[in-house]
């Protein structure tokens, strides 16, 4: 190393933002040819960061312009730039074009004069975006050199910026992705996708993996919530995807609870408030860099909340579930319906409502809310709810108001799940050709929860035993919607229902009322 590189090496440690073989490009504009021609000599053995410098030439503000244009990735680091060259102020127009047109604010500019009378020295360095400004006869092979390592180090750090800051969005932008996600097989997806976009490096040359141990778990109970090998993804529940080399990393990062951060790769720990420990490993073909190292540390961060999320998520869903099935069973027990009638209901409404066209997410609810369809009948003498003949017209009267029961029961809670059950509950004995009660509601006036619920209900109810009714055979409940389509139920539901029988009569073999 020189002593003029000595004088102006730098002690910390930094972030190569050049790959290995790389050069500094450095533009050089200036009219005089005997200028390149020095410049090219003088900097014949410049190194800054390990990376010596290509030098590029311009003779006019003109030419410096079409290769600046072209610099699309601001891979141009410093331009050493003339004043006087087409014009007087060809120079300084230059570099007003580069800042206020071009809008490229990365690359450093030093400008250089043999005319200092044109520029003075003081009032271009207040009135232009400059880095440093110079006169050629004080323009030293050591002055050069000085400028040209403060402006080179400049440039690294606002690109080493840059990177973060794009690294940091990459990473927000995954998080929202996170947030959308539902299940398990969507978030491991994500984090697969997510990995190679915030490395900006093809999938292909990324061996990743993300697991989590549940504090109660042993080091063998692993949960792989996604692996690939290149191109090939993959989601698991246990750590078989694992090789030795990858299990042992794994292993050394739990037992040491950090990050560890190697050259090929890389192996990030968070452990959340309720103790769960999430290790995200990532190995490349190339080194990572140490901005790749800090992006994936963060990312770790997010991935091991997102899932803490995603299982509280489940949770909730799970309870709301049981409450809605705990609700509707009591209500068939009081009926003396036993079995697995409201299962049966939840699971035939979801098929109907994903096979109508509705979102996942809204036949998601419906599953999860039919099941309060008859919720009103608590409201229902036992003597009239459980009667084994046909009601008098006193009693019929009284069965139905249980609807408007129900909805006034569920609809004052803003839980979306009630919410809806509300509307289940009221409107799914209207009819769609309008003869139905309590309110008379006929075709798209009722909601589509209703409609899709009283087809379900209906479905199952035919095939069950009842207080008042034996179960009636398959060709029966056949027959009995193809008279009721258009009149009852909505017609697009019984087609949807009679085209894939099959389907909807398994569920009724999976949920049987006396499970062995």
């Amino acid at each position: 190393m020189d002593d003029d590189e000595l004088v102006f090496a730098s002690d910390e440690i930094t972030e190569n933002v050049l790959p290995k073989q790389a050069k500094w490009r450095i533009l050089v504009v200036d009219d005089e040819a005997e200028v390149h021609q020095v410049t090219r000599l003088v900097m014949n053995d410049f190194v800054f960061d390990g990376h010596g410098v290509q030098l590029e030439f311009a003779s006019s503000a003109k030419e410096a312009k079409t290769i600046l244009k072209a610099d699309k990735y601001h891979e141009i680091a410093v331009a050493i730039i003339d004043v006087v060259m087409e014009s007087a102020h060809a120079g300084l127009e230059l570099v007003q074009w580069v800042r206020d047109e071009l809008k490229n604010h990365t690359i450093r500019l030093i400008l250089r004069t043999g005319q200092p009378g044109e520029a003075p020295e003081e009032s271009v360095i207040r009135n232009y975006d400059i880095n440093d400004y110079k006169n050629k006869t004080e323009l030293t092979v050591l002055r050069l050199k000085t400028s040209l390592y403060a402006t080179l180090r400049s440039y690294r750090d606002i690109r080493i910026i840059e990177r973060h800051r794009s690294g940091l969005e990459k990473i927000i932008a995954a998080t929202s992705q996170f947030i959308e996600c539902d299940t398990l097989s969507e978030f491991a997806s994500t984090i697969l996708n997510q990995i190679s976009v915030i490395l900006n490096i093809e999938s292909s040359q990324i061996v990743c993996c993300a697991v989590v141990k549940e504090h109660t778990q042993s080091q063998s109970d692993l949960m792989v919530l996604a692996a690939n090998k290149g191109a090939t993804q993959s989601i698991a529940v246990d750590n078989t995807l694992l090789t030795d080399t990858v299990d042992n990393r794994i292993a050394e990062a739990l037992q040491r609870k950090e990050n560890i951060e190697k050259e090929d790769y890389f192996v990030g720990y968070f452990t959340t408030k309720r103790g769960t420990e999430s290790v995200l490993y990532v190995e490349n073909e190339t080194p990572l860099e140490a901005v790749q190292h800090h992006l994936l540390g963060v990312f770790t961060h997010n991935i091991a909340v997102a899932h803490e999320n995603l299982k509280l998520r489940d949770v909730i869903k799970e309870s709301q579930k049981e409450l809605s099935y705990v609700i509707g069973e009591a209500v068939e027990m009081r009926s003396k319906e036993t079995g697995s009638h409201v299962k049966r209901v939840a699971q035939i409404s979801y098929l109907l409502a994903k096979k109508y066209g509705l979102p996942e997410s809204e036949a998601e609810l419906i599953k999860l809310a039919s099941p309060l369809h008859d919720v009103g009948k608590v409201g229902i003498p036992d003597h009239i709810l459980n009667k084994p003949g046909k009601h008098d017209v006193d009693e019929w009267k009284i069965m139905q108001t249980h609807p408007t029961i129900g909805y006034e029961m569920l609809i004052k809670s803003d839980n979306p799940i009630l919410q809806l059950g509300a509307h289940i509950s009221h409107e799914h004995h209207e009819r769609w050709d309008g003869k139905g009660y309590p309110r008379g509601l006929s075709g798209k006036d009722i909601h589509v929860a209703g409609r899709i619920t009283a087809v379900a209900d209906v479905f199952d109810a035919l095939g069950s035993a009842r207080c008042y009714k034996g179960p009636w055979d398959e060709d029966e409940i056949v027959t009995y919607f193809k008279q009721e389509k258009g009149k009852r139920f909505e017609p697009k539901l019984v087609e949807i229902l009679l085209d894939d029988l099959p389907s909807f009569f398994e569920i009724r073999r999976k949920f049987p009322d006396n499970p062995d």
